[in-house]
């Protein structure tokens, strides 16, 4: 076991977390906002909102990372303003990255937010408001606390289908190492040279730490739901 251990390139698994990582924060300061708005609005803009949001969970990731790619390219705005004000290339870089795991992992945070903003005693959303406490104070004191579960399911769901990303980030970001060779695609290029030995501890090792992800949100959940009873 050491020696197996000993052979394998840890690099694309560190850059695996340290990209889930920075999608989870960045996509929990976002999707915060935007899920207590959804829970909350009766707007009839509502529905565009959430068909936009979970368009990532039904769009073929080579549609969605051809129009990222694109999106970052030098013949966009923004690929263009990146590279012209802070000498940055978006595309086959770690930026890159960063921006189309945001996009591809944005529902799976801002689903379980609104569902557990949904699911609040509006009376006691309503008490809080009328107490004198301003919507912020009422989301981050009376709303949040009250949402544990969801709020976990929605941070470890969201780093966990980071870490698991492969079609959108190949696209996007390509497989440099060091840079853009994530554990996902590592795995796609030992099947490639079939080098199926190594693409069998690669993939053990992702799949027993999303099976530990998984477990710890179902067992936390468990416990939280014993508490209420």
């Amino acid at each position: 076991m050491i020696e197996i251990l000993s052979n394998i390139e840890f690099r694309p698994f560190l850059l695996s977390f340290k990209l889930a990582l920075i999608t989870t924060i960045i996509l929990f300061i976002i999707s915060m906002p935007l899920s207590w708005y959804l829970s909350q609005t009766k707007s009839r803009v509502k529905p565009i909102l959430e068909a936009i949001t979970a368009l990532p969970l039904v769009l073929p990731p080579s549609v969605l990372g051809f129009y990222i790619l694109y999106s970052l390219s030098q013949n966009s705005f923004l690929g263009q303003f990146f590279e012209d004000y802070f000498n940055i290339q978006l595309v086959f870089n770690f930026y890159g990255l960063v921006i189309a795991s945001c996009i591809y992992s944005l529902p799976f945070m801002v689903q379980p937010l609104q569902s557990g903003f949904e699911s609040l005693n509006k009376n006691m959303i309503e008490a809080s408001l009328i107490s004198g406490k301003s919507k912020i104070q009422t989301v981050l004191k009376i709303a949040i606390p009250n949402i544990k579960p969801s709020l976990l399911t929605a941070l470890i769901v969201t780093f966990a289908h980071t870490v698991g990303e492969f079609g959108v980030v190949l696209m996007v970001g390509g497989s440099i190492p060091g840079q853009t060779k994530v554990a996902s695609v590592a795995i796609y290029e030992f099947v490639e040279i079939m080098d199926y030995k190594s693409a069998h501890i690669y993939s053990a090792l992702m799949l027993i730490i999303s099976f530990l992800v998984l477990l710890s949100v179902y067992i936390f959940n468990q416990k939280q739901k014993k508490s209420f009873l």
